[in-house]
């Protein structure tokens, strides 16, 4: 537990520089976050006899981040994942016998799951959201530091929330067959606190307090799928962990799991709901 709670610390001080940093060093880190999740993906799926395209599918996912630093062109993202897609199934052709079929969808699976992910994570930092800078307690933001803000914290909330609630009060199982440590209470206990954490976010951004309890419910209901995502996927290749790298917490694709669904909904969410105090 002290591991933990150390390489915790240490990663929420290495996360606060690189998101108030922002330019390049968030987008280089993000592309490296995102290639490194894909190696892990890569490994779990070896363990069940897939041959995932390491090399391709990791050129592919680092196109994508670098297009999203651009800011995030949705014709450019289609064209990468379109002529990946299409690239990876031509290689079960040019290297049949060594490449099969299954091999190049589990490929085109991961690639769009992580690239697209981690490619919203840099466009939601970079892109102009369409209101102004915005200035806290703490100092003046960028729009896109104030929601990448509100989407990490949104989701860090979600599992601590969970976590705690299901610790001490969790009776009936959620998804017993996928995930035997979530409770129903723990899943209250989120959505509850994720809620009065992005609400409370609303206040110290000046932005809209009933959109934002909103936004915060949604995300902890979303965090929780994405969490559970993995889940499944480590049961069925038969891990526990996506890798040891992160002392006391696993792999990037473990950290990263409920990240990977919530910040492309928090995203589209401020592109389509006005989220500015009324």
């Amino acid at each position: 537990m002290l591991t933990r709670i150390i390489t915790g610390i240490i990663g929420i001080g290495a996360a606060a520089y690189v998101i108030q940093t922002g330019g390049l060093v968030f987008a280089v880190c993000c592309m490296v976050l995102a290639v490194g999740a894909w190696v892990e993906y890569c490994n779990a799926f070896d363990r069940k006899g897939y041959r995932p395209a390491l090399l391709v599918g990791g050129l592919l996912i680092a196109g994508m981040c670098y297009t999203a630093w651009y800011g995030l062109d949705t014709n450019m993202l289609v064209l990468i994942l379109t002529g990946g897609t299409l690239l990876l199934f031509l290689m079960t052709v040019l290297l049949h016998g060594s490449f099969s079929v299954p091999s190049a969808a589990v490929s085109v699976a991961g690639v769009s799951y992580l690239g697209l992910s981690f490619a919203h994570l840099i466009g939601l930092r970079v892109m102009d959201h369409g209101f102004s800078a915005v200035t806290t307690s703490l100092g003046v933001l960028e729009p896109g530091c104030a929601l990448i803000w509100t989407a990490l914290i949104g989701t860090w909330a979600s599992d601590t929330f969970a976590y705690f609630a299901g610790s001490f009060l969790g009776s009936h199982k959620l998804c017993p067959a996928i995930s035997p440590g979530k409770t129903i209470e723990g899943l209250i206990g989120g959505l509850i606190g994720t809620t009065a954490s992005v609400a409370g976010l609303g206040i110290l951004f000046n932005f809209d307090v009933e959109t934002m309890a909103i936004l915060g419910l949604c995300i902890c209901i979303v965090a929780t799928l994405g969490d559970l995502v993995e889940s499944v996927a480590k049961r069925y290749t038969g891990i526990k962990d996506s890798s040891h790298l992160i002392p006391g917490h696993g792999g990037i694709w473990d950290r990263f799991d409920s990240v990977i669904y919530t910040v492309p909904f928090v995203y589209y969410f401020v592109q389509f709901v006005d989220i500015a105090a009324k």
